[in-house]
């Protein structure tokens, strides 16, 4: 089956290649336009312009897929089948209606509709999650669904470890839906959540919310994006890694929900801040940067 590849992150790196590599390899690869990003805010392709000019296919990355000269560069490559996977915009018509669109959608439709399916579930202290092949439509993430499969989640799991798993899942299930032509089926009408897009607030660990919240989200967000804490003077310590503490440790834990920054380990009530990012520096365990701040 011909195909063009819609994608743009990491993430749809991994399906890219799985695609490449079978009978449905895309003839065009649409990404987003290379971004300003860094210190140096140097111009940087996205991850998946990389990889399809390493794999020889060619790139498009058009300000604006409405556009009627991008649409047009689409069309014409008269594909069986558009294949996307965060993408990171809307597809509209006239792209909508021109051949099937197969999208990899890294959750278990109807739950975790929308932008940040994988830090959601892990955030809700879902016990599993999964992959959904589903036909894009007009409506944020709710058509048909041909294939379906669910993974666990680890109790450990972040970011960083759960979406490889979700991204190889996502792979298989393409191939096979595009090699059986697998039908869709409407997905059922209760049980729909929606996977907010991730903002300042959700990163900003809440010093009244219970550990094990603070921790889901510790989580959910390493190491991609970072969670952080408003210190005593006001500046933001970053957060990558933390742990929940047991009434066996030392010194005794309690539900007090305060910043404890007087000895180890650093915690926040009942949480302990493992590895930290001080403003304007890197990453590090929190006993050195404890110890830093104790010089000063």
């Amino acid at each position: 089956m011909k195909t063009v590849y819609l994608g743009t992150s990491e993430f749809a790196v991994t399906v890219l290649r799985r695609l490449a590599a079978s009978d449905h390899a895309p003839s065009l690869v649409v990404t987003r336009p290379d971004r300003k990003a860094g210190r140096g805010q140097k111009l940087q392709a996205p991850p998946v312009a990389d990889a399809a000019r390493e794999l020889g296919i060619p790139v498009f990355q058009p300000d604006n897929l409405s556009d009627e000269d991008a649409t047009a560069t689409v069309l014409a490559e008269q594909a069986e089948a558009l294949v996307v996977c965060a993408y990171g915009a809307i597809v509209r018509e006239p792209l909508l209606s021109s051949a099937p669109i197969y999208n990899v959608h890294p959750s278990l439709l109807p739950r975790w509709r929308g932008a940040a399916p994988i830090e959601r579930a892990i955030a809700a202290g879902d016990a599993e999650t999964g992959v959904s092949i589903m036909q894009l439509e007009a409506g944020l993430d709710s058509g048909p669904v041909a294939l379906q499969e669910a993974i666990p989640i680890d109790p450990a799991d972040t970011y960083g470890t759960l979406a490889p798993r979700l991204a190889t899942l996502g792979s298989d299930l393409l191939i096979r839906a595009l090699d059986e032509r697998t039908p869709f089926v409407d997905q059922p009408g209760d049980g729909i959540t929606y996977a907010e897009k991730i903002t300042a607030d959700d990163r900003t660990l809440d010093p009244a919310a219970p550990a094990e919240i603070n921790e889901r989200m510790v989580r959910a967000l390493s190491p991609h994006i970072g969670t952080r804490i408003a210190l005593p003077d006001g500046a933001m310590l970053g957060v990558h890694e933390a742990r929940l503490l047991g009434p066996e440790e030392d010194p005794p834990v309690t539900d007090d929900h305060l910043l404890h920054l007087d000895a180890e380990p650093v915690r926040l009530g009942a949480l302990a801040l493992t590895r930290v990012q001080p403003a304007g520096g890197k990453p590090m365990d929190a006993a050195s940067w404890l110890r830093g701040r104790g010089s000063r």
